[in-house]
């Protein structure tokens, strides 16, 4: 919990009427609120320094500007540690699937009732008790354009090489394992073979190479890869 007694919750979400119906009936249940409609904004407010202010995060799936499982792995990428709840209109086993391995706590399907997303919200404010974790900021993740910006400009990523990044700067100087790599680029299910892997761990590395000289991908031979 942060500083506040109060929790502090951030609604990210494109249709004005149900983004004001959300803010106006957490403020009565005591709860502090900020609301967006769109993931740059987002992004902006969840990793201005000093660090993320908000407690959970509920966050659109279908916004204008980007995917919100691409700006949930970019707040990961960058530590941002808050809860995230997903609100989607897909319901299909494969869409929470997906927003899980992007990063996300919780998911809802609307149309949904208050009470219940309620209840979701108090229960990932009870468990966000870890202070957040700020990466470096040499190199963010652009959920709108699938970029990556660095310190000599952008490149370009695919969705795959996006996903795969993103999980390798979440969890900046440990190795992740081949088999969650593969979770996090690929559809559940994907039969991915090993070569298939590390062709991309190779484009993302010279990738990585246009943008910096301080940052790369390490392989933990037999394990996995790590980004440091």
């Amino acid at each position: 919990m942060l500083s506040s007694d109060v929790p502090r919750v951030l609604v990210v979400e494109d249709d004005v009427t149900l983004r004001q119906t959300l803010a106006r009936g957490l403020r009565e249940h005591d709860l502090q609120v900020d609301s967006v409609g769109d993931g740059a904004t987002a992004l902006g407010m969840l990793t201005t320094p000093p660090g993320a202010p908000f407690d959970v995060v509920i966050l659109d799936i279908g916004l204008p500007d980007s995917d919100g499982r691409d700006v949930c792995q970019a707040l990961r990428a960058r530590g941002v540690l808050a809860p995230v709840l997903f609100l989607t209109a897909k319901n299909q086993v494969g869409d929470l699937m997906s927003g899980f391995a992007a990063g996300g706590d919780d998911y809802l399907a609307k149309p949904f009732h208050f009470g219940e997303l309620l209840a979701r919200l108090r229960a990932l404010v009870r468990r966000a008790a870890v202070p957040p974790r700020r990466n470096g900021d040499d190199l963010q993740l652009d959920p709108g354009t699938h970029a990556l910006v660095g310190p000599r400009g952008r490149v370009a990523l695919t969705p795959t090489e996006y996903r795969l990044l993103a999980a390798l700067m979440a969890a900046q100087d440990q190795v992740v394992r081949r088999r969650e790599l593969v979770r996090a680029g690929w559809p559940d299910g994907a039969r991915v073979n090993d070569n298939s892997l590390d062709q991309y761990l190779a484009r993302l590395r010279r990738k990585l190479g246009e943008l910096t000289d301080e940052r790369s991908i390490v392989t933990a031979y037999g394990i996995g890869y790590r980004f440091t």
